[in-house]
């Protein structure tokens, strides 16, 4: 009788993974916010979108607020990483509100091409999902200008006053092939659409496609960790999928897993959205292994080393402070 070889179980970890620098720099704000004030802290909607982030704050002082006329007088508030229109910040001046914004400075560029592009007299076709925050944010900037373009299906639709000057800009969390084929399709309806000096979506939701496209041409399962109003973590998904892996799964932690996806599976993509603190990624390797599949391996597509500051209102005050920044 023939003996059968074991099947293999292996998991692919993708790197990089996890806290991009916008995000680390937005929840580190919070966090020095409430050691400086003390709690509470306002936060104008989810700072980052992750469940375990935003109820870990909550329970150290945070308090989350859907608008800023919901935040006490003379409180602080912080406006998340994914950016706010120009109306917001009028609403807390009017309020008297201590504003921090941590919006992503990523984020903050295409706030300025909207402001300028709209300026000089130009049609902004943004890509994005509608209802993101980080859409409704730059669209605020320039509602006349900017027509919203939700994928290539939009298109057909589109009209512009002066197709002589079109300009595109993007959400900075979409996938880079579903942003690239917009624009394809919105430069066969409008020839002379201009793009933007730098490419709009992130380098870290760049990097993390990368990664997961590399380990999926390798993986029967892939299990993205992140939350399902995490638009970069959806796209992972997304991307996996398309890149051919066998099945890919969205889960906030380990306890979402269902054992009935590792039938037949001998190897496992790991990866995780850029909200997403490693401890969530650890909890679900522990899970794995427990299933047999503790032989993880590292897939490196590239080093991140980029950093933000703080945002200068925090600054100011931890240097008044004594304090480092």
């Amino acid at each position: 009788m023939t003996e059968v070889a074991p099947q293999t179980r292996r998991v692919l970890l993708a790197a990089p993974r996890g806290y991009c620098a916008g995000v680390d720099r937005a929840i580190v704000t919070v966090e020095k916010a409430l050691e400086l004030y003390g709690p509470p802290v306002y936060v104008r909607h989810e700072i980052v979108h992750n469940k375990y982030v935003v109820e870990t704050l909550r329970k150290r002082g945070a308090i989350f607020v859907d608008e800023a006329y919901e935040v006490p007088e003379d409180a602080t508030v912080i406006f998340s990483a994914h950016g706010v229109a120009p109306v917001v910040h009028e609403q807390a001046a009017e309020r008297r509100l201590k504003t921090i914004d941590a919006t992503c400075p990523l984020v903050t560029k295409v706030h300025k091409e909207a402001v300028r592009y709209a300026e000089d007299g130009y049609n902004i076709l943004l890509i994005g999902h509608e209802g993101h925050e980080e859409v409704v944010g730059t669209m605020g900037e320039a509602p006349e200008s900017i027509t919203l373009v939700d994928g290539p299906k939009d298109v057909a639709n589109i009209e512009v006053s002066d197709p002589s000057k079109v300009v595109w800009l993007s959400q900075t969390t979409l996938s880079v092939d579903e942003a690239m084929a917009t624009v394809g399709a919105l430069k066969e309806k409008f020839p002379l659409l201009e793009s933007p000096p730098s490419d709009d979506i992130c380098y870290a939701t760049q990097n993390r496609q990368i990664a997961v496209k590399q380990i999926a041409a390798e993986a029967d399962l892939i299990i993205v960790v992140g939350s399902k109003n995490s638009s970069n973590s959806v796209r992972l998904v997304e991307v996996a999928l398309e890149a051919g892996a066998g099945a890919s799964y969205l889960v906030d932690g380990a306890d979402e897993i269902d054992a009935a996806w590792l039938d037949g599976v001998g190897t496992i993509g790991v990866t995780s959205g850029a909200s997403v603190p490693e401890v969530l990624v650890d909890g679900v390797l522990e899970w794995l292994a427990g299933q047999g599949f503790d032989d993880v391996r590292v897939h490196t597509a590239m080093e991140e080393r980029l950093a933000f500051s703080l945002p200068q209102e925090l600054r100011r005050d931890l240097k008044a402070a004594g304090q480092q920044a």
